[in-house]
């Protein structure tokens, strides 16, 4: 893999950190602004929602620039946003860090995966992507509970500090290493031309797929902390850890999933959302066990990570000269799901229904996500009713044979189907 897939990952890293640390500040930050715990809480779903808005207009906005242009201003957007919250005198000063960070998640990904598939040959293109996401993941891994922890020790503005620093290697990086030919920009035609692919059956499906899927997942695992110390029996002081365990399955399942999608994309998602389902409803009945608990917590974030390389492919298959549009509007959809997720999630624990109840939902949530799949995957266009066929320049690079990739070739070139 390219050296300037690592630029991508640092960023992804930074960006991952910034949306999830906030979680285990919070008590701090609310007592430094003198607000409560829920107003708080604002600051992650504020920043959920801009990323969501983000995605979209920040990415047609940038469309015509030069992708690698474009990832620079998006990172530098990126360092002062958080450089903001760092120096915050007020709540509302740190919750227009939180935004200005927000606003260039979406797009940095979306644009990134575009940039990352341009990289590599055809036949690795899933794999690239899932490289980028890697720092998400490891963000997850890592980076949560060390920020966490640094925050607790030196103040959460130390946190911070070092997620701007992260920014501006991550920066340096996409400056040194990635090359102008994988950055070009999209297109000739109007900006809102981009918009004709929502005209795409195809399109919508992979959108309702991803927030479904993905929604699902993520919806189990936004009160994963109740079920660990209501259901399973878990100490307070265990859940950072048991998180981490978590962060493990996001990282191999990133990991295999983007490169079971290059083999076969139709196979790989319907499998994973198959096994997806399975895990959370299996989970919902053994969490009274702390063993199965652990195996189930790993195996969940493995099949649910695991379908973020294959979905971008998906839609930016399906976008044609439109990707980078196409690309950010799946990032938004992600985070559509979080919240859709969390609040279904959140009505059945509401309900009485116990803390084990959000895993069942999320299993008949990306149970849905599954029919939608089958659906699209069957009609036309989709990857589940054709034949696969080896694209030309997978063949050329299995012969050793030169090829050239273009992001706008990406979607004839990517994508095998079952």
């Amino acid at each position: 893999m390219p050296l300037a897939l690592l630029a991508l990952a640092i960023g992804g890293f930074g960006i991952g950190l910034t949306e999830f640390v906030i979680m285990g500040l919070l008590p701090e930050v609310s007592v430094d602004f003198g607000v409560s715990e829920t107003v708080a809480g604002y600051l992650i779903s504020g920043y959920a929602l801009a990323v969501a808005v983000g995605a979209i207009l920040i990415t047609v906005a940038l469309t015509r620039v030069n992708r690698k242009v474009a990832l620079v201003v998006l990172m530098v957007l990126f360092i002062i946003g958080n450089a903001l919250s760092a120096l915050a005198p007020s709540y509302d000063m740190m919750m227009i860090g939180r935004i200005v960070a927000a606003l260039c998640h979406g797009a940095f990904f979306g644009i990134g995966s575009v940039v990352a598939a341009g990289l590599v040959a055809p036949h690795r293109q899933a794999a690239a992507i899932s490289m980028m996401f890697a720092g998400l993941t490891s963000a997850n891994v890592l980076g949560v509970p060390l920020g966490t922890f640094l925050g607790q020790a030196a103040g959460w503005r130390s946190t911070f500090w070092v997620i701007s620093i992260i920014g501006v290697i991550a920066l340096v990086g996409i400056v040194l290493l990635i090359p102008a030919t994988a950055a070009q920009a999209s297109g000739t035609g109007s900006i809102l031309g981009e918009f004709r692919i929502f005209r795409s059956g195809q399109v919508w499906a992979s959108i309702l797929i991803t927030i479904l899927g993905y929604g699902g997942m993520f919806g189990a695992f936004s009160y994963m902390a109740f079920t660990l110390t209501g259901v399973s029996g878990f100490a307070s002081s265990s859940v950072p850890w048991l998180l981490v365990l978590f962060g493990v399955g996001l990282f191999i399942g990133n990991f295999l999933g983007g490169r079971a999608a290059d083999k076969n994309l139709g196979a790989t998602l319907i499998t994973l959302l198959i096994g997806l389902v399975i895990i959370l409803a299996v989970f919902s009945q053994v969490a009274g066990s702390q063993i199965a608990t652990i195996i189930a917590l790993i195996v969940m974030g493995g099949f649910g990570f695991a379908t973020v390389p294959a979905m971008q492919m998906r839609i930016m298959r399906h976008s044609k000269d439109a990707q980078t549009l196409g690309s950010g509007a799946n990032i938004a959809a992600f985070n559509v799901g979080n919240a859709l997720g969390a609040w279904i999630g959140g009505i059945t624990i509401a309900a009485g229904l116990g803390y084990a109840s959000p895993l069942w939902a999320g299993s008949l949530v990306t149970a849905a996500g599954l029919v939608v799949l089958v659906i699209a995957g069957f009609s036309r266009g989709g990857e589940l009713r054709r034949s696969s066929t080896a694209p030309d320049a997978g063949r050329q690079a299995a012969a050793g044979e030169p090829h050239t990739v273009t992001a706008q070739n990406v979607t004839a070139q990517t994508g095998q189907s079952a």
